[in-house]
């Protein structure tokens, strides 16, 4: 089979999105597969990259680490024709999710997408951030889900929510799987000498984007509580983002610089190391989809302490594999639960981190790979059914978002002027 992946974000983009589509990439080619990866352009990407197409695009859009994607270049047609797809799964509803509906379109193949993102919640990086804005995304991601002949939610959490939205597609609950072996391996004792951590130290780590949406603000004031009480506790944070220097003063205020450890990003092994250097995983996101680092946690033995949300709440298990917190908890129950569980008995402790594998175990990357490859496999041959009706409502949302976002931009820029003008009196 000859698979296509559209994505507007990939490596060495530090983000689930990224690291899901070269995880199942990757375990294609090893069931015999073909894969064609399309992405934008990145920093520090590698020259030269096999299966894998970049479109140019316009770097740190807004501030952030995204990258949105300029007009197609002609060659990407060519691409694809040279390659035969057999299917064109789509990762987002948008920049490169429109490309791949057309050309889904075009050459008559099943559109397939993958539903990894709460959209409305990334609003904020758009001047204006408006209810309306939202409202518009939400229509946007369920029309395109219609558009497509088959969904995939990684979460049941994400499948409930795309039924109650109205989508009519079919929906197949797929998470990204988290490859055993690797993150089974690695030296936690010789990462905590190369990051300065004592031997003996009780690690709290976390690893992800680090951004405004996945509720860092909290996680650190909590992780400072704790750390205050707890002389012997240091905190190893891994990621990037526009958050990361916000954490940093936030440690630096509480007189906790020591007892941060930040690495900005990881591949493997050393990815496995860190997480085997960790002695529990925290994580207090309200805005995931699915729990991916979560259950590599969990495959390198680390029980996790998360807020009840989605993504979280289907793989974490409250005092089996790790703490599962009301999602209104504040920062002292969560510090509190961090100390509760470094105080617990090394027998306890034991019997969490062997359930914390055994979870893993269900979220294996080649039984995610499977369920997917299957997926495919049903609606290929099948008669492509085009929807003109839902071709035109994306259009439209697609137009309304783009005025949207001019106007606040505009008036943004309105305002700034305003305020950099000097006043009439400072001109005589």
């Amino acid at each position: 089979m000859n698979i296509l992946m559209m994505t507007n974000t990939y490596l060495p983009h530090v983000g689930g999105v990224a690291r899901s589509v070269s995880a199942f990439s990757n375990m294609y080619r090893k069931l015999g597969h073909n894969v064609l990866v399309v992405a934008p352009e990145f920093p520090n990407m590698p020259e030269r990259e096999e299966h894998v197409i970049r479109i140019p695009a316009i770097q740190r859009f807004n501030g952030t680490d995204f990258s949105v994607v300029l007009p197609v270049p002609h060659f990407l047609g060519a691409a694809v024709e040279e390659f035969e797809p057999d299917i064109v799964h789509s990762h987002h509803p948008f920049l490169v999710g429109s490309i791949a509906a057309r050309i889904a379109s075009t050459y008559e193949l099943p559109l397939v997408f993958t539903h990894h993102t709460m959209y409305e919640r990334y609003t904020h990086y758009v001047p204006g951030d408006s209810d309306t804005l939202k409202r518009f995304v939400i229509k946007l991601a369920t029309s395109y889900a219609n558009l497509c002949d088959l969904v995939f939610a990684p979460s049941e959490s994400i499948e409930t929510l795309l039924l109650k939205r109205q989508v009519t597609s079919p929906i197949k609950v797929l998470p990204t799987g988290v490859d055993l072996t690797s993150f089974a391996k690695g030296d936690g004792k010789s990462f905590r000498k190369a990051m300065n951590i004592p031997i003996d130290a009780f690690v709290v780590g976390h690893l992800g984007r680090l951004a405004p949406e996945k509720n860092l603000t909290f996680l650190s004031e909590a992780l400072i509580d704790f750390l205050h009480v707890t002389p012997q506790a240091h905190f190893l944070l891994i990621g990037k983002g526009n958050a990361t220097k916000q954490i940093q003063n936030t440690f630096k205020l509480g007189g906790l610089s020591a007892r941060l450890h930040y690495v900005p990003t990881l591949h493997q092994p050393l990815l496995s190391s860190a997480y085997k250097a960790m002695d529990v995983f925290v994580f207090s996101s309200h805005s995931e989809t699915q729990g991916m680092v979560l259950t590599e946690a969990f495959a390198a033995g680390v029980p996790v302490i998360a807020l009840d949300a989605p993504g979280a709440r289907e793989v974490v298990k409250d005092n089996s594999n790790g703490r599962l917190l009301p999602a209104n908890s504040d920062k002292k129950h969560f510090a509190d639960a961090i100390a509760d569980y470094l105080n617990q008995p090394n027998k306890i402790k034991t019997n969490f981190k062997s359930s914390a594998y055994d979870t893993a175990k269900k979220f294996s990357i080649e039984q995610s790979a499977v369920l997917a490859l299957n997926g495919y496999a049903n609606i290929l041959g099948k008669n492509y059914a085009h929807r003109p009706k839902e071709h035109q409502l994306l259009a439209e949302l697609s137009h309304l978002i783009k005025i949207e976002w001019e106007l606040f931009a505009n008036i943004a820029s309105a305002a700034a002027d305003a305020v950099s003008e000097p006043d009439s009196d400072s001109k005589q």
